[in-house]
């Protein structure tokens, strides 16, 4: 099913590069960083299928990739370089295996979130299987938010918290406000948050069957993978969840990287999850300097 997409080109000189956000977000949220990439880059955004102005539709990896093919053929980008945070990042390396002919791909903290104890390095199963139910505890209580229309004081609450997460990351408060507004919708004169329950459950249920470590393997294009080494402040309630879960993905990330000559990975040291927001300059310059390696 054809889904209409949002999008922005931000012009620029050279390659074209598709810019891709994370779950829960939208375009404007890699604005900042699509001004430092359009130096070097002819760089253009998207709404993914559920978020920001685009529509609804099932969330299927392979649909979502069909999504992003109409978008460079529609506008002539050719074979476009790939570059996504999160969600995004996933994307961009599930975009590369499919095109093998990518001139690049980047994935900043581009993993799932923790699904299996057997997935958490050092942690003991019973330990990381309570921890695990916690989780996705929170989770529920984030997903509730989605599935009811919000009051005007929720929403103004809501806008109050994503000032006090811009702060801490050092992002533009209003830029992060901006992209909080463009996920909400009015529906029978009552505000609703995007993604609807439907496109979030199955985003849900895609990330967690999705063992992104084997696609990095057999990518083929040029690759790099991009990792935090701090926790965000809603992960430090689970941080020895979170420790032991990044423990052992850069364990099998480095596995990766021996057998795939193509794959470069780097530790952003003192980022956060957030790194596109804390840093948008370097991770502008890390791309660039992975292109001219390339």
């Amino acid at each position: 099913m054809a889904i209409r997409l949002a999008t922005h080109d931000f012009g620029g000189p050279g390659t074209p590069l598709l810019l891709l956000h994370g779950a829960g977000a939208n375009l404007v949220s890699m604005a900042a960083f699509a001004r430092e990439l359009s130096a070097r880059f002819r760089v253009v955004t998207v709404d993914l299928r559920g978020h920001g102005r685009s529509e609804d539709g099932p969330w299927e990896w392979a649909a979502v990739l069909d999504d992003l093919e109409a978008v460079a053929g529609e506008l002539s980008l050719g074979e476009p370089a790939v570059v996504g945070w999160s969600l995004g990042g996933m994307l961009a390396a599930l975009w590369a295996e499919r095109h093998p002919a990518c001139p690049l791909a980047v994935s900043f903290d581009g993993t799932p979130p923790p699904a299996r104890p057997d997935q958490l390095d050092g942690l003991d199963p019973a330990r990381g299987q309570a921890e695990l139910h916690r989780l996705r505890a929170a989770f529920d209580g984030m997903s509730a938010m989605y599935a009811r229309p919000l009051a005007p004081e929720e929403v103004e609450a809501a806008v109050e918290r994503q000032r006090a997460m811009a702060r801490q990351v050092g992002a533009p408060e209003e830029a992060v406000v901006e992209g909080f507004r463009r996920n909400l919708v009015t529906r029978d004169g009552r505000m609703w948050l995007r993604p609807s329950p439907d496109v979030l459950g199955g985003l849900r249920t895609a990330m967690d069957a999705l063992d992104v470590i084997p696609v990095y393997r057999d990518v083929r294009c040029p690759l790099l993978v991009a990792v935090a080494t701090e926790d965000l402040p809603e992960q430090k309630p689970f941080q020895e969840l979170y420790a032991a879960y990044r423990r052992g993905f850069e364990r099998r990330l480095a596995e990766a990287a021996q057998d795939n000559s193509a794959l470069r990975v780097v530790r952003v040291e003192g980022a956060s999850h957030a790194m596109v927001a804390e840093r948008p300059a370097e991770l502008a310059k890390l791309i660039s300097e992975f292109a001219d390696e390339s």
